[in-house]
């Protein structure tokens, strides 16, 4: 019976825990490296080896995953003499699961070419608390062999998982989702916002619009929060933030106008400029119902 591959992950954040942690529960030898110490011991306790280094724990994986913040982070990661493509052995597949803009993915193809490395973008589409379940969508993009090799070891953290192409349709594709989630989210703060002010019930309110005809999981998943105005961050405006200008900035580089998700930037830095940076981005409503006169405690 063949061995299963070694897996390295360099990234323990909110999503990358109980991702690897997934992995490790199906029993793949799995090594990870964080630059937080606590992040690292989380899946010690589930079996992983601690690696001391990205490039330790590149040297140690046939398959090295990396869910990191920001395109700045995916370059110190991936490139130069202690990135993991310098280190990775012959045949390594690199997954990268971070939200980051085409350009930076492209150029890591490059130097994933150069060093015979199996490069695959692979952006996820859920957060945190659907990362903890086991119910994120993978986009996937890159080498389709590569794919093939590692889906048994994606789905185990995943439940569904869509191959796009062979170049950076995964990076399109994710900005796509996330453009239409920002939208939908600031128009449904205003629009909660108009519903609550001339009088609407707020949890009658939300129960129509959950059984209404655009109902979705992701809507409902939200209504079941703002029900209790519960702003716990699942993902904040801070980082919505940077996905917007990842949004901006390939509009630009297609001629393509978004005159929507640029005003959309505007008042989400209002978000994060009013001290709603690190709640969850359904703050968006307290911020409209602040500005339409009306207090965010629900009682007012």
């Amino acid at each position: 019976m063949a061995s299963l591959p070694r897996i390295g992950w360099i990234g323990a954040g909110r999503m990358g825990v109980p991702m690897a942690g997934f992995i490790l529960k199906a029993g793949y030898p799995l090594s990870v490296y964080s630059r937080t110490p606590a992040s690292r011991h989380k899946l010690a306790t589930l079996g992983a080896r601690e690696a001391l280094s990205t490039a330790d724990c590149a040297r140690a994986a046939d398959v090295i995953f990396a869910a990191v913040p920001d395109d700045a982070a995916l370059r110190e990661v991936a490139l130069g003499p202690q990135g993991v493509l310098a280190n990775a052995g012959p045949g390594a597949i690199f997954a990268d699961t971070s939200t980051v803009s085409p350009e930076v993915s492209a150029e890591i193809d490059r130097d994933a070419a150069a060093h015979g490395v199996a490069y695959l973008r692979m952006p996820i589409s859920g957060n945190a608390a659907s990362a903890r379940s086991g119910d994120i969508t993978v986009l996937v993009s890159g080498p389709e062999a590569a794919w093939r090799s590692v889906k048994p070891i994606v789905e185990t953290f995943s439940k569904t998982q869509a191959y796009l192409g062979a170049g950076e349709q995964a990076r399109y594709m994710k900005l796509v989702i996330n453009a239409v989630v920002v939208s939908t989210a600031q128009a449904m703060a205003e629009a909660l916002t108009l519903g609550r002010k001339a009088g609407l019930e707020w949890n009658l309110m939300l129960d129509t619009i959950a059984h209404s005809t655009i109902a979705s999981p992701w809507l409902k998943a939200k209504i079941a929060l703002l029900k209790p105005r519960d702003f716990t961050a699942t993902m904040t405006p801070r980082l919505i933030l940077k996905d917007i200008d990842l949004m901006l900035a390939a509009a630009r580089a297609n001629e393509v106008a978004m005159p929507l998700m640029s005003l959309t930037r505007e008042l989400w830095q209002g978000l994060v400029s009013e001290g709603y940076g690190e709640e969850d981005y359904m703050a968006a409503v307290k911020l409209a119902e602040k500005r339409s006169g009306l207090g965010t405690d629900i009682t007012d």
